[in-house]
C-alpha cells in the first residue's frame, strides 16, 4: 500500500461531458491516471464533489451569473462522479469552494498527513486544496497524470506554480506513486 490519503478532487459529470462549458479536456487521461492509483490505496481515498451553493452570497453571486447553468441541486446529475469512479466513492466531501481542503477532509487524512492530489481542474481546484492544505502544514504530492485542467496551458502553469512550493506541495507522477 501505498502511504497517504489519494484525493481524487472533482471528477464529476460537469468536468466530463465534452458538451458542458466546464469540460476539462483531457477528463479521460485524468481518470485514466486515477483509476491506475486507486488499488494502491485500498480505503484511503476520498473523492470531492463541487457543488453550487443553495444560494451565492458575496462574490459568488456575480459567479452564477456569468455560469447560470450551474445552479443546479447536489442530486443534479451534472454534479454526480462519473459512472467509473461511483464504486469506489466510500468518503465523498461535499464543498461549495473550489478549495476542497475542508475540515471533513483533514479528518479523512489523519494520521498519514500526506494528501495526494488527482482530478480536476489542475488549475483550479486541484491548486486551492493544494495550497489550502501546504498552509496546514501537510505533505502534498500532485499526480501530474492524473489532473487535468481547463487547457493544456493552464495545466502545465499550474503543475509549475505548485511545485515551486516545495517541499510543502511537490509534482510527481503516477508512475512514482506506485509500489
Amino acid at each position: 500500500m501505498t502511504d497517504g490519503l489519494l484525493t481524487v478532487i472533482d471528477m464529476q459529470h460537469v468536468f466530463a461531458d465534452p458538451s458542458s462549458p466546464w469540460a476539462a479536456p483531457r477528463y479521460a487521461e485524468a481518470a485514466a491516471g486515477v483509476q491506475r492509483l486507486l488499488p494502491a490505496f485500498g480505503d484511503r481515498v476520498a473523492f470531492t464533489r463541487f457543488l453550487a451553493p443553495a444560494q451565492p452570497e458575496g462574490a459568488w453571486r456575480a459567479y452564477y451569473g456569468e455560469w447560470p447553468f450551474a445552479l443546479q441541486p447536489p442530486d443534479s446529475q451534472l454534479w454526480s462522479l462519473t459512472d467509473e469512479f461511483t464504486p469506489h466513492a466510500g468518503h465523498v466531501v461535499d464543498a461549495p469552494t473550489f478549495g476542497k481542503w475542508t475540515p471533513e477532509l483533514a479528518r479523512l487524512l489523519a494520521p498519514d498527513n500526506r494528501l495526494i492530489l488527482t482530478g480536476v481542474s489542475t488549475d483550479c481546484c486541484v491548486l486551492s486544496t493544494a495550497l489550502g492544505a501546504a498552509d496546514a502544514g501537510v505533505e502534498v504530492l500532485i499526480a501530474a497524470d492524473a489532473c487535468a485542467g481547463a487547457n493544456d496551458d493552464s495545466h502545465t502553469k499550474a503543475l509549475q506554480l505548485m511545485d515551486s512550493y516545495r517541499p510543502l506541495i511537490r509534482v510527481t507522477s503516477v508512475a512514482e506513486l506506485l509500489p
